[in-house]
């Protein structure tokens, strides 16, 4: 009976490590993706559309939340960030989805959605290396590794999304 209740306990003791671990790696995939995004950019060319970009902001919101999450250190305060990372999680497949289904077969993606998100956030114009767009979604359909670019990003999304929904599921002590 010791032994069991000492296992129970040692499961209990467990879920701060592994929500931390699941929120460290939540902040190291999204700005891990954004690190990588800038490194297609600047060294091979591939401009960024607006969907990109909001797909950038999204994973700076992510990984900041993922952050807070790491410094709040209560189970609830952790689940209401889990629960912010799985609703931008859910905004950026959406996004990666608009962006290879609609904005891509467009010409143009001038003042879409994205443009204004980004513009009403004047990111691109404080930080324009990263939040900039230079090419127009038609323009910015790439494949890295023969995958649409944006499906590496839906996929980080869906990660970020199961590792939120492990947060949000985990037990608390």
């Amino acid at each position: 009976m010791t032994h069991a209740r000492e296992r129970s306990g040692d499961r209990a003791g467990a879920r701060p490590a592994r929500v931390g671990s699941l929120l460290a790696a939540m902040a190291l995939v999204s700005f891990g993706a954004v690190g990588a995004a800038l490194v297609t950019q600047h060294h091979f060319d591939m401009m960024p559309c607006p969907w990109c970009v909001l797909q950038r902001v999204i994973f700076v919101a992510i990984g900041l939340a993922a952050l807070l999450g790491l410094a709040w250190r209560s189970g609830g305060g952790q689940r209401i960030v889990a629960g912010l990372a799985l609703l931008l999680a859910g905004s950026g497949i959406a996004a990666a989805l608009w962006q290879h289904f609609v904005a891509a077969a467009s010409a143009s993606c001038n003042q879409t959605l994205a443009d204004r998100i980004v513009g009403a956030l004047q990111l691109d114009s404080l930080l324009p290396e990263v939040f900039a767009a230079y090419a127009n979604c038609a323009d910015a359909k790439v494949n890295l590794f023969g995958v649409p670019y944006e499906f590496w990003s839906l996929a980080l999304f869906l990660l970020i999304a199961l590792a939120a929904v492990r947060v949000l599921i985990a037990r608390t002590r």
